[in-house]
């Protein structure tokens, strides 16, 4: 059951507006439009309860079109909401909007400490990975440079195999020609300066370059979320709604910005660990307040039905944030989160591993393809760059914490037999 379900069983009236990627109509939501599969950013087409529909625009800004026309049209004064609405930005390829595109196409950004990371005092998964932005970021499906280009350059270095078909440059030609003109000039440009510089760049320079075309395009695409989010809120301003809802602002993962070289998630390591959670809750959460406890994305739902006093199953494995939330930490009892990554051999290559996380330390163990353990003191290395496993100093820590670990697989119900499970599945 999901936890829409239960709101509607509760009364609620419920929608859903935007990405879902669960390869099934939702559960438990009396109005839906949601995209297929990813979706696209460029006249996106949507799945409804009564057929397929395309709409001209840009994702970000339709779906916030939806969601608004929705609450101003079609929601019940007279019923509590749920709306999910829930964005395709910034997943890959990162297609800003034509004023994003232009805008962002003029900006430099920060290099991170780690961007030419050689990944020493690393294992085997940090150094097979196939995630680096210089030799795995394709040219035409991220970069933007046109497959002509490309071929008309002739032996291009790093050479990454690209399938150049009509999905891989999809984005631009899915353009109308209205549409087209607005991102035709930044095209041309970002494709003008690769074909005149490319070939004389050293790996260094090439590595800088295809890193700030990729800021360029992602936070594009974060800027025009930030926009949209906004006019939702100020919606809720201006009918009086924001008293008695609850916004929650989060992700499904973090993400690599150029951290130890890379794009992409996957790994246990920090940068896509970490998610970002913003609540607002008037009256119960206070404004501007920080939280730094372990929470996960599994206590989501117990928090949302204990804060509409709905009942929560008995078999939910998260826990309420609800003490956090009204600033009771005392009432507070989880001091380590369980991970477990299964899919590999697949997209990017990042190998099976499960393991712990605290405040203090993080215990990772790569199985089956090898056998390799990997701990990090998170107060003296916050970027994760030296693994201390082996150290004498550590000895104590890591025992301590492979008794956890144990602790926490048995209590989420992660065993060796589902390890098994998952080996078999992407063996096929």
């Amino acid at each position: 059951i999901t936890f829409p379900q239960l709101f509607q069983e509760a009364g609620y009236q419920t929608a859903m507006f935007g990405k879902l990627h669960f390869g099934n109509n939702p559960k438990g939501v009396d109005d839906f439009m949601i995209l297929p599969g990813q979706g696209r950013y460029i006249n996106p087409k949507f799945i409804t309860a009564t057929g397929d529909t395309t709409i001209t625009g840009y994702v970000t800004d339709v779906i916030t079109d939806l969601t608004i026309d929705w609450l101003d049209k079609k929601r019940d004064s007279d019923k509590p909401f749920l709306m999910m609405y829930l964005h395709k930005a910034p997943h890959r390829p990162w297609w800003p909007s034509p004023e994003k595109f232009k805008e962002f196409a003029q900006k430099e950004f920060p290099e991170p400490a780690s961007l030419f990371d050689n990944y020493e005092n690393r294992g085997t998964a940090a150094k097979i990975a196939e995630m680096n932005i210089l030799t795995h970021m394709l040219y035409s499906h991220d970069s933007k440079i046109r497959p002509e280009t490309i071929e008309e350059m002739g032996n291009i270095e790093p050479n990454i195999p690209e399938n150049k078909n009509y999905f891989n440059y999809g984005s631009y030609y899915r353009t109308n020609e209205l549409q087209r003109a607005l991102y035709k000039p930044i095209v041309d440009s970002i494709n003008d300066f690769f074909k005149k510089n490319w070939p004389d760049m050293n790996r260094e320079e090439k590595m800088k370059w295809k890193y700030q075309r990729y800021m360029q395009d992602y936070l594009g695409c974060i800027s025009s979320i930030d926009d949209n989010v906004g006019r939702v809120l100020e919606y809720l301003e201006e009918n009086g709604l924001v008293e008695n809802t609850i916004v929650v602002y989060t992700s499904d993962q973090g993400f690599y910005l150029g951290e130890h070289g890379w794009f992409d998630k996957r790994f246990i390591y920090n940068e896509s660990f970490k998610t970002p959670l913003l609540i607002r809750w008037p009256n119960v959460v206070k404004a501007n307040s920080t939280c730094d406890e372990m929470v996960q994305n599994l206590d989501f739902a117990q928090t949302f039905l204990e804060a509409c006093n709905i009942k929560v199953p008995d078999d939910m494995q998260g826990e309420s944030l609800i003490p956090l939330l009204k600033a009771e930490k005392d009432k507070w009892e989880r001091d380590a989160v369980y991970y477990h990554y299964y899919e590999y051999p697949a997209e990017h290559m990042v190998m099976r591993h499960y393991g712990i996380v605290t405040k203090e330390y993080k215990l990772i163990h790569f199985y089956y393809d090898v056998d390799e353990w990997e701990l990090y003191d998170r107060k003296k290395d916050p970027q994760e760059m030296k693994n201390i496993y082996s150290e004498p100093a550590y000895a104590e820590v890591v025992t301590e914490y492979k008794i956890k670990l144990t602790e926490l697989r048995s209590k989420y119900k992660d065993s060796k037999e589902l390890d098994q499970q998952f080996i078999d599945q992407y063996k096929k």
